[in-house]
């Protein structure tokens, strides 16, 4: 148990005096209650300090997966959240999908109103197409 990588860093960071008279079974023990800590990597992990006169602070910036079960106002909130976000998407794809059946009726000449225009195919020519 001794060896196993985790006990190792902790044991390491104690007097010789304390390693030594730990059981085989705290040991164990302690390998449970290290291994049940979730921290591990995280795809993002940015962590450095500032210097402010005398003072030193830290900051640490990590996101990644979240692999914890949610609360029930988390999945409400994320539910919410979730349909907002849809809903702005299928807006904007409608209302790019609408600008381009205009550009198209536009550039065919079919002209829907008579002597009405938005402005658009106008504009478009003479920015985009140049």
């Amino acid at each position: 148990m001794r060896e196993d990588p985790a006990i190792r860093s902790l044991l390491e960071r104690m007097p010789d005096s304390v390693q030594h008279s730990f059981t085989e079974e705290q040991l164990a023990n302690l390998r449970v209650a290290l291994g049940a800590r979730s921290w591990g990597k995280h795809q993002i992990d940015f962590r450095s300090t500032i210097s402010f006169f005398s003072y030193r602070y830290y900051y640490v910036f990590v996101a990644g997966r979240n692999r914890r079960e949610l609360s029930r106002s988390e999945k409400r909130r994320n539910l919410l959240i979730q349909s907002l976000l849809m809903s702005g998407f299928l807006t904007f794809c409608s209302l790019m999908g609408l600008l381009l059946l205009y550009l198209i009726k536009s550039a065919m000449g079919i002209d829907l109103f008579p002597n009405f225009s938005l402005g658009i195919w106008s504009w478009f020519k003479e920015n985009i197409l140049g």
